[in-house]
């Protein structure tokens, strides 16, 4: 399984938390097992193959983190998102940002660079094209202001 696989999954699951009415150890758990890709795997490509050690760990470090930093990280797409209120943002959309600005803020090991790309390269699979442009340009802003600050 490819980063950019797994990256994918850990916005599913992002996504997923939205709603999710079990705690994010469990989730994870269910979610990432064997069974369940096996289960997803006709429905869709993404879920042919299981996460190996390395990126089950990433895919369970992201969305833990999304978890525990959600009030930040959606704060952070508030402050960016000008004339927009949070609720207002496809839930996918948040996912999607979520992900990208947790690696940025709090996984240094992965460039800011790959982080967005790979965000903007997953949106457009989900989203409209305005919305990818609304994501990016969120994402290139949030980017700017933490590298000069950082």
């Amino acid at each position: 399984m490819t980063r950019d696989t797994a990256r994918e999954i850990a916005v599913h699951l992002a996504y997923e938390l939205s709603f999710a009415d079990r705690p994010v150890s469990e989730l994870l758990d269910r979610r990432l097992s064997k069974e369940t890709f096996a289960g997803l795997a006709d429905e869709d490509p993404l879920y042919r193959e299981a996460p190996g050690a390395k990126q089950g760990a990433y895919i369970r470090r992201v969305v833990e983190g999304v978890s525990v930093h959600a009030a930040e990280l959606d704060s952070d797409i508030e402050r960016y998102a000008v004339g927009w209120k949070f609720s207002r943002i496809p839930l996918v959309a948040s996912a999607i940002m979520r992900v990208a600005m947790y690696e940025v803020l709090y996984m240094p090991e992965i460039p800011n660079a790959a982080a967005v790309n790979s965000a903007v390269e997953i949106a457009k699979k989900y989203e409209t094209p305005e919305t990818v442009r609304f994501i990016n340009g969120i994402l290139g802003s949030f980017v700017r202001q933490e590298a000069a600050e950082g």
